[in-house]
């Protein structure tokens, strides 16, 4: 049987992966990956790589062939940052859940988006802490069930990549594990934008957050992705017809100059005035 393409940026020595059955994580990767292959990359030795603590901060690492730190809850932005600020040549990604990225992680992720450092940081929005229990997370629809909602949430959700946009990033979008063509052009798109990109993913976990939310099945949660999401442009129309349901699609892409471009180039006009 010939070896499949995406094989050779995975660590098959390491597989089978540690997802649970139904988890959305290895279609996000699968559609990042396809990606760098559709966009011609033969290795991930142009890429760096960082994430966090939690479900989706399992992608990159160790399953990736790449280089890649994985480290504190809520800090790969700044570890990404660094990396960046010294290797700017590399494409540095980090991938993270919404509880490492928007919760412990906001404040992170907030001012990278108000400076434009250029990465590209994708949010895996399985709705839920699904790692540590199925807590409420800051992304938990309004009336969920989770282990520390029992009578469901009493909070709105935050609009994670609306804010982002708003806090002056380059490109943002969202779509969910079902939208998987699109999602593939997106990363493709992201990782072609000069500035910070964000893309937020709606995924599953069947787990943590479906069984108690009644799904029977993993299937039944894609199913309900589908049928839950509205295009963007119709969502701003009305968005109090369409409360509750998943804006998806592109939502900024306005490319502009980026924070280590702005840090290098300060470098080099005071070293040729010293010299």
């Amino acid at each position: 049987m010939a070896e499949h393409p995406l094989h050779k940026y995975l660590r098959m020595e390491v597989m089978p992966h540690v997802f649970c059955p139904g988890c959305g994580a290895g279609i996000v990767a699968n559609c990042f990956l396809r990606a760098v292959y559709e966009l011609g990359y033969e290795d991930l030795s142009k890429f760096a790589f960082c994430s966090g603590i939690g479900c989706a901060a399992w992608i990159p690492s160790p399953f990736f062939k790449a280089d890649s730190l994985h480290i504190m809850h809520g800090r790969s932005i700044p570890a990404a940052m660094g990396i960046k600020l010294m290797k700017p040549e590399l494409k540095v990604v980090v991938f993270g859940g919404d509880g490492d990225i928007a919760g412990i992680g906001g404040n992170h992720l907030l001012h990278a988006a108000r400076r434009n450092l250029e990465i590209l940081v994708i949010m895996v929005n399985n709705m839920v802490y699904g790692m540590t229990g199925g807590q409420v997370a800051p992304t938990t629809p309004f009336g969920a069930y989770t282990t520390t909602t029992p009578y469901g949430n009493i909070e709105y959700p935050i609009k994670a990549a609306e804010v982002v946009a708003t806090a002056g990033a380059s490109y943002v979008a969202r779509w969910t594990v079902y939208h998987t063509r699109r999602l593939i052009n997106s990363i493709k798109k992201a990782l072609n934008t000069e500035g910070f990109s964000f893309i937020e993913v709606v995924s599953t976990c069947f787990t943590s957050y479906g069984r108690r939310m009644g799904f029977k099945s993993p299937a039944e949660m894609i199913v309900w992705l589908k049928e839950n999401s509205i295009p963007i442009s119709e969502y701003k129309k009305n968005p109090e017809k369409y409360a509750g349901k998943i804006p998806v699609g592109e939502i900024e892409c306005t490319p502009r100059e980026g924070y280590v471009k702005r840090v290098w180039k300060m470098i080099h006009e005071l070293s040729a005035k010293s010299s």
